[in-house]
């Protein structure tokens, strides 16, 4: 069987759009710089959240392109992140189970783990689809 390209939701890319000023969208499609600056200016003061609103599809494109898809789920690890990742969730989700242990004793290795785990989730996401033979195409 294949795997698809289509690693992210468009749906979800909206939705935290809603969220974007704080580089919420940018985040999930791979973009950490673009991410951290639009965390620090407000969406460059809400004028590049605003472009972003039409920019989103090719950022969904070009992650399909540049992200292997597989039995990891990029959606679900990210929202698993964004609302359980002081607990280690997301890292259990992936079969990190050590690190997923540590960082429930320690708030996510005192949130600098889950700082790290919003710049680089979608590269771990991807060795573990390529480690595990990615998933099935529907």
């Amino acid at each position: 069987m294949k795997y698809q390209n289509d690693t992210h939701s468009k749906v979800l890319g909206y939705l935290l759009w809603i969220f974007g000023f704080l580089g919420a969208h940018r985040f999930y499609y791979g973009k950490p710089v673009t991410g951290t600056i639009w965390f620090f200016t407000l969406g460059l003061l809400g004028i590049g959240w605003i472009i972003d609103l039409f920019l989103i599809p090719s950022m969904d494109r070009e992650a399909g392109l540049r992200f292997q898809g597989g039995r990891v789920n990029y959606s679900i690890a990210w929202i698993l992140l964004t609302f359980l990742g002081i607990f280690g969730v997301h890292r259990l989700y992936m079969g990190k189970w050590i690190t997923a242990i540590l960082y429930f004793f320690t708030g996510g290795f005192f949130l600098l783990g889950v700082l790290y785990d919003f710049w680089t989730l979608n590269d771990q996401v991807s060795i573990e689809n390529r480690q595990k033979g990615g998933g099935i195409l529907g």
